[in-house]
C-alpha cells in the first residue's frame, strides 16, 4: 500500500531498526532477510532524503531526521495493532494476552502476587512479564513496549493517564539481636550506624529516603548499596546495620526472619504507589479489564492490609 509515493510497509522496517538499532536483529524481528532489510532502508533514505542511520561500532545510530519520524511512526503502528486486537470481545477465561509491567521488587512481593494468584483462577492463560525499574520508563510507555508502570506517583510524568493504588510509609529495620535497636532510634544513631540502602535502575537512582536526606543536607553512613528493597533484610542479620524500606515489605520479612521494625527518627515522607498506562491503551478492552483488576486488588489490600496466606513450600 502506498501513501504519497511511500510504500507503508517500509514504516514497519523503520520502526524495527529504530527499536533494535541493528540491521540483522531488526530483519529477524519482522521476518525479513538482511538483504531485504538493507533494501528497505535504502528506499527510505531515498524517499526522505536523509541518511536516517549511521554506523557506530555495531550499532545503527539514528539521525535527527529518523528520531523525528520514530515517534509518529511507532504511534501509528501501535494504533493499527490495537485496532486489530480490540475487534474481538474480551473473554478473560480464554485470553492469552501478555502484559509487560515495570515495578519494584517491593510491589512484586507485596502487591502483584495478588494479581498473579487471581489470574490463575479467572484467566489462567494470561501471562505477565515483570520488569525492573527503567531509567526512561516514560519512553517505554510511549513506544508501547510496556503495558503498565507501577511506581511512586511522584516519579511518573504527566504524559500518560494514571490512577492511584495506595499510600505507603517508610520504616527502619534491623536485626532483632541488635541491642542498639532495643529502644527508640535516635537521630544520632540513625546518622552514625551503617546503612544498607536500595537504589534503582542502571543509573542507581536514589530512593525516597535518599531524596529526603539530600534535600535537607543530611548524610548517613552507607555501607552497602543493593538494587532492590528485598535485598536489604538478609544483609542486616547478625550485624549492627540498619536499612529503610516500605512498611508493608518490612512486615512481610518480619514474619520470615528475625527483624525489628523501628520508626525512623526523622519525618520521612509517605508516598503513593500509582498505576500508569499508555494513552493509546485507554480504549483497549484488555487494558481496561486489567486496570480494573489492579485497582480492585489495591483497594482490597488497603482496606484489609493483609498479605495473601503463605503457601506451603513445594
Amino acid at each position: 500500500m502506498r501513501f504519497k509515493g511511500l510504500d507503508l510497509n517500509l514504516l514497519v522496517a523503520l520502526d524495527a531498526v529504530m527499536t533494535a538499532r541493528n540491521l540483522t536483529a531488526a530483519a529477524r524481528k519482522i521476518n525479513l532477510s538482511q538483504p531485504a532489510m538493507s533494501a528497505a532502508i535504502a528506499r527510505l533514505r531515498t524517499y526522505f532524503r536523509d541518511e536516517l542511520f549511521t554506523m557506530r561500532g555495531r550499532e545503527l545510530v539514528p539521525t535527527p531526521g529518523a528520531e523525528a519520524l520514530a515517534g509518529p511512526v511507532r504511534e501509528a503502528l501501535l494504533h493499527i495493532q490495537l485496532s486489530i486486537i480490540s475487534r474481538d470481545a474480551l473473554d478473560p477465561a480464554q485470553s492469552s494476552r501478555r502484559f509487560r509491567v515495570i515495578l519494584s521488587d517491593f510491589m512484586t512481593i507485596v502487591f502483584f502476587r495478588r494479581i498473579v494468584d487471581r489470574m490463575a483462577q479467572e484467566a489462567p492463560a494470561v501471562r505477565f512479564e515483570l520488569l525492573p525499574f527503567s531509567d526512561e520508563p516514560d519512553d517505554l510507555l510511549r513506544r508501547g513496549e510496556v503495558d503498565f508502570l507501577i511506581l511512586p506517583e511522584l516519579f511518573m510524568s504527566s504524559a500518560h493517564p494514571k490512577a492511584t493504588l495506595f499510600d505507603e510509609s517508610l520504616v527502619c529495620v534491623g536485626c532483632r539481636a541488635n541491642k542498639q535497636l532495643s529502644r527508640q532510634l535516635t537521630f544520632e544513631q540513625y546518622i552514625s550506624m551503617g546503612h544498607v540502602t536500595a537504589k534503582f535502575g542502571r543509573a542507581l537512582r536514589p530512593n525516597l529516603e535518599e531524596w529526603f536526606l539530600l534535600e535537607h543536607g543530611l548524610r548517613r553512613r552507607i555501607e552497602v548499596v543493593v538494587q532492590g528493597f528485598s535485598l536489604i533484610p538478609p544483609l542486616l542479620l547478625d550485624t549492627s546495620r540498619i536499612g529503610t524500606m516500605p512498611l508493608r515489605l518490612a512486615r512481610h520479612f518480619e514474619k520470615r526472619m528475625p527483624l525489628r521494625i523501628i520508626q525512623p527518627p526523622l519525618p520521612l515522607p509517605t508516598f503513593t504507589e500509582a498505576l500508569q498506562w499508555p494513552s493509546f491503551h485507554n480504549t483497549d478492552p484488555a487494558s481496561i479489564w486489567m486496570r480494573r483488576i489492579l485497582l480492585e486488588e489495591a483497594s482490597n489490600m488497603a482496606s484489609g492490609d493483609q498479605e495473601p496466606p503463605t503457601r506451603r513450600r513445594c
